[in-house]
């Protein structure tokens, strides 16, 4: 057992929030009881995850996606009122961290997702160096080959738009719904391009500039840092620790 503050602490190190320009409040967002023995992890500040969490008598949820963004009006109604409510009547703690979750180079969604593609981090790229280029150790024969081995690894269908032709050697990937790190990828030398969502102007990105683009699913792509972290951090303190993944297909 930890009190909070230790846990907020722990995070707040490693993760280092204070670096990034985000779009939400980075750390506790909703304060529950002192004591934390057991910690829940997931994806997105759900209804389902918080109920999902009360089932497994969790003192605290970590999350990649929390309740307060920018542009938030502090309506406290429908959807909100009802996450916020089932989090204060079971006292229980909400911490989310966005982009710092995605950038930690071991343990943040882009290292873990490129851990189980089986890419090698060489460089990053893009703004505030989120995005990563790497390769495999063995090329890919086609981007169509790389895109049926994402989808045996995720265990989903993947977008895959062709640009690039050939044995594919260099790979960039950023997490979640990265459409605007297309244009720097290509920047950095990549062949082909991974990320969670794709739009409309990314299709034909790919086939006027020869880099292929594969859309792999948003929260496909980021069920794994908070799990990451949320093991870490209870090997580290002691805690049982639980990731509860709620199925999303976008």
């Amino acid at each position: 057992m930890i009190d909070r503050q230790q846990l907020i602490q722990t995070l707040q190190t490693l993760l280092q929030p204070e670096r990034f320009k985000d779009y939400c409040h980075n750390g506790l967002q909703v304060e529950g009881r002192t004591d934390i023995r057991h910690l829940v992890s997931g994806v997105t500040a759900s209804e389902a995850l918080i109920q999902a969490a009360i089932d497994q008598k969790a003192d605290a949820v970590l999350v990649h996606h929390g309740l307060f963004w920018k542009g938030f009006d502090g309506q406290v109604s429908g959807w909100m009122r009802k996450r916020l409510g089932l989090l204060i009547t079971h006292n229980i703690n909400l911490l989310a961290y966005h982009l710092p979750l995605d950038a930690h180079p071991e343990l943040g969604n882009n290292a873990q997702l490129g851990k189980r593609l089986g890419l090698d981090t060489q460089a990053t790229f893009g703004e505030q160096a989120l995005g990563l280029l790497g390769a495999a150790s063995t090329p890919w024969e086609s981007d169509a080959a790389l895109a049926a081995h994402i989808e045996i690894v995720l265990g989903r269908s993947v977008t895959c738009v062709s640009g690039f032709s050939g044995p594919v050697t260099k790979v960039a990937w950023c997490t979640g719904g990265a459409q605007s790190y297309f244009e720097p990828a290509i920047a950095a030398g990549a062949q082909v391009f991974i990320t969670g969502e794709i739009s409309e102007p990314q299709a034909h990105y790919a086939r006027e500039c020869g880099v292929s683009y594969i859309a792999c699913g948003h929260h496909a792509s980021e069920r794994y840092g908070a799990q990451a972290v949320g093991a870490w951090v209870a090997e580290q303190h002691g805690l049982t620790h639980t990731f509860i993944d709620i199925p999303n297909p976008a």
